[in-house]
């Protein structure tokens, strides 16, 4: 069971779900399957995926293989637009989240584009200035004008400025850090409509906190939600391939058992009144 609706008062999807389930850094074909048997395994309807090596890691029969199996199991796949911090030259760049230079940006458009034109309606972002430009490029005709534009965690707002100012960038849905409360959550949900996302078990690298105890009070607080599971001691998987597709497969595996232990808790606890 996943996204049951909300207590009278809080928002939700347009289906009338206060909650939906992703699971990150599915890097390619075979872990998408591999999320799609453990869920049905499992019980756990799985909403979105997303996957974190990013576009350029992709080839395009691999890009088609996902949009086709989240077409046939109804979730949607987001993949990473741009390079990652720290792969390319300049690496002391101190933004994680930068894309450098113009000629960054137009590299990162063409990958979109790419991306879309083999199926793709769902879209990883980090660097602002590349989220406008694809905001730009979608109201145009540029770009399909139901692409889903999603704020990576590397770009994650903490206060409800920041968070409403991404919005009006452009933003659908958008990653916010797992440190902040759940009044912060609240004041985020208060400053614009855009879906939050959240990790309720972090990397590593992005804090490590876990969320679980707090599952109906962060629903209640941030409703339309996405529940994402990171490992907090999981290995680096990007960019992934086949020197690291046993991990990927496991670390997705892992995942789906996370979001398993935590819709128990949430369904046992957020109940309408």
């Amino acid at each position: 069971m996943s996204g049951m609706g909300p207590r009278p008062g809080v928002a939700a999807f347009a289906d009338g779900a206060a909650w939906r389930i992703e699971i990150p850094s599915v890097e390619g074909p075979a872990a998408l399957r591999a999320v799609i048997d453990e869920a049905s395994r499992r019980s756990v309807r799985v909403h979105r995926i997303s996957q974190g090596s990013g576009i350029s890691m992709l080839t395009d029969p691999e890009i088609q293989e996902m949009v086709e199996l989240g077409r046939r199991n109804e979730i949607e796949v987001c993949l990473w637009a741009g390079s990652r911090a720290g792969w390319e030259a300049g690496t002391v760049t101190p933004a994680a989240s930068a894309v450098r230079g113009a000629a960054g940006v137009a590299a990162a458009v063409d990958e979109v584009r790419r991306a879309a034109e083999l199926g793709t309606r769902s879209v990883l972002v980090s660097d602002v200035g590349l989220l406008s430009e694809l905001a730009r490029c979608r109201k145009q005709g540029a770009l399909p004008s139901d692409l889903v534009l999603k704020v990576s965690v590397m770009t994650a707002p903490a206060n409800p400025i920041s968070f409403a100012l991404l919005a009006d960038v452009g933003a659908d849905t958008i990653n916010v850090p797992s440190d902040l409360s759940v009044a912060e959550l609240a004041e985020l949900r208060g400053a614009a409509d855009a879906v939050i996302d959240f990790y309720v078990e972090a990397p590593g690298d992005v804090g490590g906190q876990t969320r679980y105890r707090e599952l109906a009070e962060i629903v209640e607080a941030a409703a339309p939600i996405h529940l994402k599971f990171g490992i907090r001691n999981g290995p680096p998987l990007y960019p992934a391939g086949a020197h690291l597709e046993a991990s990927v497969i496991a670390c997705a595996q892992e995942r789906v058992r996370r979001a398993e232990l935590a819709i128990g808790r949430l369904t046992s606890q957020l109940r309408p009144h």
